[in-house]
């Protein structure tokens, strides 16, 4: 009777001890580390945006198209933001971004809100790219003059100040648990975006 009790407690506390460890790794993986790398395929009303540094590099005819958007109240802006999750190697488990939901800050001005659903998986001590599509029109949020709003899609773009560009973001990464979704939103930025 005493082995039976003895088998009974060992195999207890081996199945506590193993499930303790999937609830410290499901944890870990709430912990990736998110920032803004980089920004692709930036166009203003159609205007690509990748080889101009300044408002005076737009040409003439760019900035008629430009100035015929305005008013027309319809300055689309549309633009790839590159989202970094980086799995710590502390982490020892690989993690999968099935989705990331977000909001986009313009100089502290909430935009506009949407969700991708990467599906990525992150080995320990390795980062993921997480492509966003983002899609606004700068005349809903902003009632600047068309230099400001060309200096603020240039920002996005990568010439100017990176803290002009913030996304509020709730990840959601799967776990041996099941999905995890973070109980609070993270606000991601980066140093790469906007230099």
């Amino acid at each position: 009777m005493w082995k039976q009790t003895r088998l009974i407690i060992l195999f207890s506390s081996l199945i506590l001890l193993s499930g303790c460890q999937v609830f410290k790794q499901a944890a870990n993986l709430s912990r990736l580390d998110f920032s803004l790398s980089g920004v692709d395929s930036p166009r203003l009303a159609g205007i690509d945006l990748t080889s101009v540094r300044s408002p005076d590099d737009v040409s003439p005819t760019d900035m008629l198209r430009l100035g015929s958007a305005v008013l027309r109240d319809d300055l689309p802006f549309d633009f790839t933001l590159l989202v970094a999750a980086e799995n710590p190697q502390s982490n020892s488990v690989d993690a999968r971004m099935v989705r990331l939901d977000w909001t986009l800050l313009l100089d502290d001005r909430e935009t506009v809100s949407g969700f991708s659903e990467p599906n990525v998986e992150i080995a320990p001590g390795s980062t993921a790219e997480l492509p966003t599509v983002i899609s606004l029109n700068l005349l809903e949020f902003f009632e600047s003059g068309l230099p400001d709003l060309i200096d603020l899609a240039l920002a996005v773009s990568g010439s100017g100040d990176p803290t002009r560009v913030k996304l509020e973001a709730t990840p959601t990464v799967t776990t041996v648990l099941g999905p995890i979704k973070y109980p609070v939103p993270i606000v991601i930025v980066g140093s790469e975006v906007g230099k």
